[in-house]
């Protein structure tokens, strides 16, 4: 896997799970354990990154995710360009999602989500990282704000479904031009894409389901 970028967010090999791309390194988070630093032989299906450029730092406190959002909002430099995001802090209560793995034949995206593990952590420090991505790309990627989280002491992390920031450093970046990469196995070459799952993809980013609490 050549990474080309040292910030980001993606996803495993058969939706097991969500990826943290942070400071250079890639965690995988599964429901199998605590979340494991990845090797350059590893391959993923999917993955958001970019180099984190240069940015002004804003003291953050007290937000959920809608606050986020309005923060990120405010420091959009267009909303027809590409924003790197990334908070640095402590979360008072974290609320993170991570999917089973699959195996073929693989069942609807809807499934999937229907059995994903969330995991509810308080008082952690860590780093949320993502991307706030203009609507005209969803499908290609997520439109809106898409955050992953990692705790500082790498025993949690996955997809933010809520968030309340106790304090945290905020950086917004953005980025005019991308490059996409699509795989060229047999499978992708033969199954044409549509749009017809953008409503998954939007129903998938939050949900009801399998807790436990860390």
């Amino acid at each position: 896997m050549r990474l080309l970028g040292d910030t980001g967010v993606g996803c495993c090999e058969g939706l097991g799970g969500e990826v943290v791309v942070l400071d250079g390194q890639l965690f995988e988070c599964t429901t199998d354990g605590p979340p494991r630093l990845m090797d350059d032989s590893e391959v993923l299906p999917f993955v958001d990154v970019c180099t984190l450029a240069d940015a002004a730092t804003a003291e953050v406190e007290g937000l959920d995710l809608d606050g986020i959002g309005d923060a990120v909002d405010a420091r959009l430099a267009s909303r027809n360009l590409f924003h790197v995001v990334r908070l640095d802090g402590v979360v008072s209560r974290v609320k993170t999602r991570v999917t089973r793995r699959q195996e073929a034949p693989f069942r609807p995206l809807a499934e999937v989500a229907a059995e994903q593990i969330e995991t509810v952590t308080v008082d952690r420090a860590g780093s949320l990282v993502g991307f706030w991505m203009p609507r005209i790309y969803q499908g290609i990627t997520v439109a809106g704000l898409h955050l992953h989280f990692l705790s500082d002491d790498r025993l949690v992390g996955g997809h933010v479904l809520e968030v309340q920031l106790d304090s945290a450093r905020l950086r917004v970046a953005a980025f005019a031009r991308f490059t996409l990469q699509l795989p060229q196995d047999a499978q992708f070459l033969g199954t044409e894409l549509t749009h017809d799952d953008d409503h998954r993809i939007v129903a998938v980013e939050g949900g009801p389901l399998t807790s436990s609490t860390r």
